[in-house]
């Protein structure tokens, strides 16, 4: 029987750094498809990548010509972010607690699958919303609710050992009124199923084919 063992989302995420990359993944797939295009950055400006992890997002970012700024609560994931972009301004800091940045510092946020580690949303969202500038933007993306209810979460092997980060079991509503409730004046929710393209990419998403696999939020604050 395969040893499971739960060690604490940021502890998990460290140790999933080296291989998160390379482990064929239908969420990050389908997230990297999605989001970047939905973020839209535009040449010079400041782009927020709350949750960066590996970096992926701030190179595209910054290919853009923005100006991307990352931050991450995993020492493990920042490190491998550093070696994939080198010049980026890299921040350590967790969502949970307020972002250390200025008042209206950023055009853009993208948040991209750690929602649903989130136990404080509303705090999130405020603190997002404080951030932006007048008429900036948010993407925020998550495995889609219904996978949490049904008991799906994030995992990984590692010799032999599976580790699960579990998830907190928000609804959709949760999101959007979480959001709405800080003060974005405009609150979109979009949701994306498992397609033929995912599985032609990785195989394993056979399994989420016609279920919905990636929720995203858009929301945009006043100008």
């Amino acid at each position: 029987m395969r040893k499971v063992e739960r060690p604490g989302v940021c502890e998990g995420y460290s140790l999933w750094s080296e291989t998160y990359d390379a482990t064929p993944n239908p969420l990050v797939a389908l997230d990297r498809r999605v989001t970047l295009s939905l973020l839209g950055p535009k040449t010079d400006e400041c782009v927020l990548d709350a949750a960066c992890g590996t970096g992926q997002h701030l190179r595209t970012i910054a290919a853009a010509g923005s100006r991307p700024i990352g931050l991450d609560f995993s020492r493990g994931m920042l490190r491998v972010a550093r070696q994939r972009v080198p010049r980026v301004p890299l921040v350590y800091a967790d969502l949970e607690e307020e972002l250390p940045f200025l008042a209206e510092d950023f055009e853009a946020i993208l948040c991209a699958l750690v929602g649903e580690h989130l136990r404080n949303l509303r705090g999130f969202f405020r603190s997002a919303f404080a951030v932006l500038k007048p008429g900036g933007r948010l993407v925020f993306s998550v495995f889609h609710p219904a996978m949490v209810e049904a008991g799906i979460e994030s995992n990984f092997e590692r010799s032999g050992v599976e580790y699960r980060l579990g998830a907190q079991r928000h609804t959709v509503g949760d999101y959007l009124s979480a959001a709405a409730a800080v003060g974005f004046g405009t609150v979109k929710a979009l949701e994306f199923p498992g397609d033929t393209e995912l599985v032609q990419e990785v195989p394993a998403a056979a399994k989420y084919l016609g279920r919905p696999l990636l929720f995203v939020l858009q929301a945009w604050r006043k100008s």
